[in-house]
């Protein structure tokens, strides 16, 4: 029995070793020494105070607060507006009262997001990133929980799907599916597609972006924070780099990133939108005599059939830049595929404007473009009969077209808001 007594009274001395509590308050709730000494408190207390506030969520809490920290630094930084749109954390009541509201259990790292931010204003720029071309626009904010439980969805096609982002200019939304039905995974994070083949109006086909509401955020977080994502004119643009698709002819240097539009996009019948954004750098450190000014382009563009197609041109977006030592031109420009991916390479053409008979080519490297995976709408109609599919990346192939006409028929086909010019191709 004394042994007994002896345990128990070390043990209990053990629990109260505030230097323990320490290692698991930075570890589960991120206290900082800072926090601490303004709470004025042990951290034991600390610890029993938060953990009996948010320990459901002590699987997440950690690095969701990281991550929102880490963007808070970064965008504070470089568009502090940005910051500005944020809206304070909710209640553990606010999130119950919304799950009685639509009638499902919200995900506990999704709750927990909230827990830290509400999400943001209706405002540009987005959170979630903007993409920009000349006749196209979009910005998607990351939705508070009363504007996200207003556009929860029960009609077929969306069943029981929430949504998490909003664009106001094109009504572009990420879903994620609360349950596990028409085809979709539980809490799968999307963007719908309707299959515009398809009689049936509730057939939407997915182009997938989470697997869960965790490594969805965190995954752009880390993107964003990690320089992946350029920030252009105090907006985050979600175009991806791939760092080997660079090449360098003489003191020229031409890098590539990309990004697929879903918005612009459709699986049925297939056709799938990138754009993406050259950088044309001639190296500081070059004579003042090499500077030139670019004259045409040459594409070579294949798609995953391997099918070859050749655009040659003037310029660039209709301009005809100069490059000189230190000068950095930048552009975006776009493709479609009727495949699910494709590749671009090619050269410019530039003359010396010191000895002006001086032409030179100048590489463009390969880039690579894959749409992301997707899912086919389990409610497909052909022929008026229903037909059931639901693999991934299951699409009949058509030849590609780049035809500028063709691609305004599928921007009246998506309804799309008309633009007042048409995306340059192949620039």
């Amino acid at each position: 029995i004394y042994s007994c007594c002896y345990l128990s009274r070390r043990l209990n001395q053990l629990s109260s070793h505030d230097p323990l509590w320490k290692r698991h308050c930075k570890k589960y709730w991120l206290i900082s020494e800072e926090e601490k000494t303004q709470r004025n408190q042990s951290w034991k207390a600390i610890f029993i105070s938060t953990y009996s506030d948010l320990g459901r969520y002590i699987r997440y809490y950690a690095t969701l607060k990281k991550a929102w920290d880490d963007l808070e630094k970064y965008l504070g930084q470089r568009c502090p507006r940005m910051i500005g749109s944020l809206k304070e954390s909710v209640r553990e009541e606010d999130l119950d009262a919304v799950e009685a509201q639509i009638g499902c259990k919200l995900p506990d790292d999704y709750r927990c997001s909230f827990r830290i931010h509400n999400g943001q204003k209706l405002v540009v720029p987005g959170l979630m990133g903007s993409m920009a071309l000349s006749n196209h626009y979009r910005s998607e904010d990351l939705l508070d929980i009363d504007t996200a439980a207003g556009g929860f969805q029960q009609r077929l096609g969306l069943k029981q799907c929430l949504p998490l982002t909003f664009c106001i200019h094109t009504g572009l939304s990420q879903y994620m599916a609360l349950e596990s039905v028409e085809g979709r995974n539980k809490y799968e994070i999307f963007y719908q597609c309707p299959d515009q083949m398809a009689r049936n109006p509730s057939a939407i086909d997915m182009f997938i972006t989470g697997t869960s509401y965790l490594e969805w955020f965190t995954s752009y977080v880390n993107k964003v924070v990690t320089g992946g994502y350029p920030i252009i004119r105090d907006q985050i643009f979600r175009y991806v780099h791939d760092k080997e698709c660079v090449a360098t002819t003489g003191d020229i240097t031409v890098s590539v990133s990309t990004s697929f539009l879903p918005e612009l996009s459709s699986v049925h019948p297939p056709h799938y939108f990138f754009t993406y954004r050259i950088r044309i750098e001639m190296s500081k450190d070059a004579l003042p005599e090499k500077a030139c000014q670019l004259d045409s382009r040459y594409w070579k563009i294949t798609n995953a059939k391997g099918a070859v197609e050749e655009v040659q041109g003037p310029g660039v977006v209709g301009e005809f830049p100069i490059i000189s030592p230190g000068r950095v031109y930048e552009y975006t420009s776009c493709t479609t595929f009727s495949t699910t991916s494709g590749y671009m390479e090619g050269y410019y053409t530039f003359h010396c404007l010191y000895y002006k008979d001086k032409f030179f080519n100048v590489t463009i490297p390969r880039f690579h473009m894959v749409c992301p995976t997707f899912k086919v709408s389990t409610a497909r109609m052909v022929s008026g009969d229903a037909e059931t599919n639901h693999n991934e990346y299951a699409v009949d192939e058509d030849e590609d077209s780049t035809d500028t006409d063709e691609y305004e028929d599928r921007r009246r086909v998506l309804d799309i808001p008309a633009p007042s010019r048409r995306c340059p191709r192949h620039t």
